[in-house]
Parts: structure tokens; C-alpha cells; sequence
């Protein structure tokens, strides 16, 4: 505590981390130092299957069915938020205490947001699916920057890895196949630090003998951040666009709904835009996906560099921005939602009016 009251120790203590992060990362194994680093991560737009093939292959009811670790962190958010539920509703009380007071808090800044731009009446029907998508969101998240996720996992040897690139194309390019190489024994892999050059291609592997006590392949990792999955996203934007329509088809009437889209009172023009508009529905699907996925995997991204370039304090900066970018993300899709829902609320004849 005396520390942080004086400023210039502060500035000394960050400054020798930073010239330490440095010397220990990427850039510093270039001029012989390198000592705190590891081989960049594997970056991969899919998500990885926690269960090797051959043991899903063994599991009965199982078949193509695969794991992947996107799935296992949405679940573990939801469970989160479950629990999170539980304790703050199990005892209410009409004087709260401050977990309870601090989820009021939240739910009645975002019932009062919701009716502001609704009304009273649509704000809270549609008030649980904007709230649900917040929450889920932002858990997960904030949950993608918790130590174990995407450091934790199972080995992938370089054998698996090559099978599947050779799958129904033996000339495959093995040169393009980047593999780290592990240490350790007894189903545990190590990178160990000062192991930034622990690295080869598939076609080196193929040709080298590995050291005994080492392992070549890749970390599949038992968690990562569901929305960098590009499924997540587009599953949440397809459930929010399915019920926008509900609740415009519920309010307005089939004929009157879908009347902004197949318009044929106006004449070939009104035609026209009813199309139009009708395409801008589809696209905001795509823009609700991308939107979010492409934010998420780039941050998560961007950590994996900054961690293979500046271990240590070259990285707490970029959390504090991931906390902000995941929070702003979960936002705005959520506000997004409620604005188009509230939209499908109204007639053309309302609008013009």
C-alpha cells in the first residue's frame, strides 16, 4: 500500500516489469534473451474438439456429435448465470443486501431503458430476450479473459494432425503446418519457458527425430471464448430476428406485418421498397453475427500476440480493454434487438403519422 501512494515507485516498478516482459518475450529472443516466452499460440477460426477422434469414435449415441470447447465455455456461462440467480433471489429481501441490491440495479436500469424506448407496454415484453442476451453475452465475454482459457487442454500429437490435413489429399502441404514441441511425460505437455523456438513444420517433424521427453503437436484448449466461435453469434441473431418478427406478426397482425414487406398498395415503388427492406432484414442477421464474432476473435487474438511478443505486463493494458470491448459488444447487440423490435412494432401507417 506505501508503494502505491508514491507514484515514482510505481512508474520505476512498471517501467523495470515492461523492460523484463520485453527481454523475456518474442522480441527480446531475437537480441538472446527470450527467457518468460513460449511459441505463439495456435490461431484457428473453427473451434477445436475437446475428445481426440478415436475416442469419439468409440462413444455410442455419439457419431459425428464433436465437443468443442466454444460449446463447453457457452455452457459454462450459462451456468454462471444460474447461479448467479439463484443466490441473488433465493432470500429476497424488501430492504436488499448489496448482491441483491447490485442485480436491481442492473435489471432496473435496463427495464427503465427498455421502456424509454418501447413504451411501457412492448418495453417489458420485450425486456426478458434483451436482458437474457446482455447478460449471456457479456459473461461470456468477460469469461474468455480468465486464466485456463485457451492455455488448458488437451495435447494434440503431430500423427492426428497430419492424418487429418492428409484426409482425401495425400499431396497435402505439410510446410504450412506449424506444431510446437512440447516437454514433459505422463499424459502431461509443457511449454516451458525461454521455448519461443520450440517450433517446426509437419514436414520437418516427418523428417527429425524427436528428443526423448518431448511431444510435437498442438494445445487443444478445453475453453475458449464462445463468441469467437462464428456459430454462437449467428445462433443468438437468428433467436432475436425470429423474435422480432413474432412480435411484430403478434402486435401488428400477419396481414399488416408482412405488408411492409409485400407492398402492393403503393404501386411497383412501395413493391420496391417492401424488397428492400425485406433484404435489409436478412443482412442484419449477417451484421449481428459478424459484428460480434469479428470484435471478440480479434481481441482474443490480439492477446495471444501481445502475450507471444511482451509476456507479463504487456498484456494487462489489452484485459482492461477486453473487459470494456466485451461489455460495449453485449450492449450493443442487446440495444439493437430491443430498437428493431420496437420497430417491428409499428405500422406503416404509425410511422408516417
Amino acid at each position: 500500500m506505501n508503494m502505491l501512494r508514491n507514484p515514482k515507485l510505481v512508474a520505476v516498478a512498471v517501467i523495470v516489469l515492461l523492460a523484463v516482459g520485453v527481454a523475456g518475450g518474442a522480441i527480446g529472443n531475437e537480441v538472446g534473451g527470450g527467457f518468460l516466452g513460449s511459441p505463439v499460440a495456435h490461431i484457428q477460426l473453427a473451434a477445436e474438439s475437446v475428445l481426440a477422434k478415436p475416442l469419439v469414435s468409440d462413444m455410442p449415441f455419439v457419431g459425428d456429435f464433436n465437443l468443442t470447447n466454444t460449446m463447453i465455455s457457452a455452457w459454462a456461462a450459462i451456468l454462471v448465470l444460474g447461479v448467479i440467480s439463484y443466490l441473488g433471489t433465493r432470500r429476497m429481501l424488501v430492504v436488499p443486501g448489496q448482491f441483491q441490491g447490485a442485480i436491481e440495479v442492473v435489471i432496473e436500469g435496463f427495464l427503465d431503458l427498455a421502456e424509454s424506448v418501447a413504451g411501457p407496454e412492448h418495453g417489458r415484453r420485450f425486456f426478458p430476450l434483451v436482458m437474457t442476451i446482455f447478460l449471456f453475452i457479456v459473461t461470456a465475454n468477460w469469461m474468455g479473459i480468465l486464466p485456463g482459457f485457451g492455455t488448458i487442454g488437451r495435447f494434440e500429437p503431430a500423427e492426428e494432425l497430419i492424418e487429418h490435413a492428409r484426409h482425401g489429399d495425400e499431396e497435402a502441404d505439410l510446410s504450412q503446418i506449424q506444431l510446437q514441441v512440447f516437454e514433459g511425460g505422463g499424459g502431461l505437455a509443457v511449454l516451458p519457458f525461454g521455448s519461443v523456438d520450440n517450433v517446426m513444420t509437419a514436414e520437418e517433424y516427418e523428417h527429425t527425430t524427436v528428443e526423448e521427453g518431448k511431444h510435437v503437436g498442438l494445445l487443444v484448449p478445453f475453453f475458449r471464448s464462445a463468441n469467437t466461435d462464428l456459430n454462437t453469434p449467428l445462433a443468438i441473431a437468428l433467436v432475436a430476428m425470429f423474435m422480432i418478427h413474432f412480435w411484430g406478426l403478434r402486435i401488428l397482425g400477419a396481414f399488416s406485418h408482412i405488408g411492409k414487406f409485400l407492398n402492393f398498395k403503393e404501386g411497383p415503388i412501395g413493391l420496391f421498397v417492401g424488397i428492400l427492406e425485406a433484404v435489409s432484414e436478412l443482412s442484419r442477421v449477417i451484421s449481428f453475427t459478424f459484428r460480434l464474432f469479428g470484435n471478440i476473435f480479434a481481441g482474443e487474438v490480439l492477446l495471444i500476440v501481445m502475450a507471444f511478443l511482451v509476456p507479463l505486463v504487456g498484456l494487462v493494458p489489452f484485459l482492461g480493454l477486453e473487459l470494456f470491448v466485451g461489455l460495449i459488444q453485449a450492449f450493443i447487440f442487446a440495444m439493437l434487438t430491443l430498437v428493431f423490435a420496437a420497430t417491428a412494432a409499428i405500422s406503416h401507417e404509425a410511422e408516417g403519422h
